[in-house]
């Protein structure tokens, strides 16, 4: 963002705890990628967030996953217990991602142009518990296409909420290891609801799934309703500063969306999500082949691993990305992703490919955090942070729709090892990129900072 000289940061008046203030000067970028970077004062003393609002937002991520992954695989066991055909199915589900992919953008600048983020994230979970329930009652076509689209609108906006409550909470120096604190309790929600719905689904029926995520809607919204609204800065939110003399071009759309560091690392995610989506999907089928009677277990033991880990390390990451920055841990992230589709076409035992899994979780672990911090590094200022998270969220979710599709293709024509080794070679793209022309992003005050 380039903020005229002489601009100076007043705090908003009113009681809410995070302020910015001092004056922010124009810097220049050299022809390498290197970082435009403007001084950042030192953050007035400000008072953190209280506890309660610390432990209602984990608790909101925590309840959200499990109401979120009702709407994952089971969704394709349900309907086939209602004797619809595959089709049919396969109609549900692509109408649910082609509304997610193309509500990314508006779904951020709904959570912009919004005053409260807490309404919006508590109107979309209650959505989502409707949803829930008209599948387990009503599940006809019309009502369960009807259902899905309602749910794929309602996510659109979930994620740039939390973000952009997250930001309001803590604000831009502290939002890393805040962030890494969501992915832990956001891994936690999943793994734990995979066994409560794996078991429901079991012991009473598949219909049970939905009923589950309806009731554990609930618990969600008791846990947003604990965040308190005074601590939530919402210019702060949106990524925005108050200036003495507005400044259009720093807060346009258009400048934003052409800021140079915003697109690098928005193709560099399509890449990422081009070599990933596909590498779980083509080694579980790899794995049925090799082993299919215990191809179930094996492919869960894939998914709880990377789990673990991120529930284990994203707290560090967000440390690590104020400490270290965010470039280096991309270029591990990319790595990882790198050697794991080497190993996937290189290991032949089924056994061992749980092991390559590790990988997996690094680059979990990094992108769960590193995604909105790097976007609330580059749209600070812009008031439309959440906005540019729909940017990204766009070009996530084109890269993970080609990713099954391209890898399928050459796993068909050439081999799945072949297929393996074209994955790696994305993320070696994607490395590549990282390394050669992304700026350094990190926000750090009194000190050079990228822009």
């Amino acid at each position: 963002m380039t903020i005229k000289v002489g601009d100076t940061l007043i705090a908003r008046p009113s009681s809410l705890p995070d302020r910015i203030g001092g004056d922010r000067r124009r810097s220049t970028a050299d022809d390498h990628g290197a970082p435009l970077v403007p001084e950042l004062p030192a953050p007035e003393p400000s008072r953190k967030p209280s506890s309660q609002s610390q432990r209602g937002l984990d608790w909101f991520i925590f309840f959200l996953a499990d109401v979120q992954t009702g709407f994952g695989p089971f969704v394709a066991v349900y309907l086939t217990t209602q004797k619809w055909t595959q089709v049919e199915i396969g109609f549900v589900l692509s109408i649910g991602g082609i509304v997610a992919l193309l509500g990314q953008m508006p779904g951020g600048a709904i959570v912009d142009a919004a005053r409260s983020e807490k309404l919006v994230a508590g109107l979309a979970v209650a959505t989502i518990g409707c949803a829930a329930l008209a599948f387990a009652v009503w599940p006809i076509f019309p009502v369960v296409t009807a259902a899905a689209t309602l749910h794929a609108l309602a996510s659109c906006v979930l994620g740039p909420a939390i973000a952009a409550i997250s930001l309001g909470l803590v604000g831009p120096y502290a939002i890393g290891e805040r962030l890494g604190r969501n992915a832990r309790f956001a891994s936690l929600g999943n793994g734990s609801a995979a066994l409560l719905m794996g078991a429901a689904g079991y012991l009473i029926s598949s219909r049970a799934v939905f009923l589950v995520t309806f009731i554990l809607a609930m618990p969600t919204l008791i846990a947003l309703s604990r965040i308190r609204d005074r601590e939530i800065d919402v210019a702060q939110a949106h990524g925005a500063i108050f200036r003495e003399v507005p400044d259009k071009k720093a807060t346009s759309v258009l400048a934003l969306c052409s800021k140079r560091p915003l697109l690098i690392f928005a193709f560099s995610v399509l890449l990422f999500q081009l070599a990933n989506a596909a590498m779980l999907p083509l080694m579980a089928g790899v794995v049925t082949m090799r082993s299919s009677q215990w191809a179930p277990v094996l492919i869960a033991a894939c998914i709880i691993v990377p789990q673990a880990i991120v529930a284990l390390a994203s707290p560090s990451v967000g440390r690590k990305a104020q400490a270290w920055g965010r470039r280096p841990l991309l270029l591990l992230a990319f790595g990882a992703l790198v050697i794991r589709g080497v190993l996937f076409a290189t290991v032949r035992d089924p056994y061992l490919l749980v092991a390559v899994q590790v990988f997996d979780g690094i680059t979990a672990a990094v992108f769960s955090v590193m995604v909105p911090l790097i976007v609330a590094d580059v749209a600070f200022g812009s008031g439309h942070f959440n906005l540019a998270q729909g940017i990204v969220g766009t070009a996530t979710g084109i890269g993970a729709s080609l990713s099954t599709v391209l890898a399928g293709y050459v796993s068909d024509k050439f081999g799945s090892n072949i297929a393996f080794l074209g994955l790696a070679g994305i993320a070696a793209l994607g490395l590549l990129m990282i390394l050669s022309i992304m700026p350094e992003t990190r926000r750090v005050a009194g000190a050079p900072d990228a822009r």
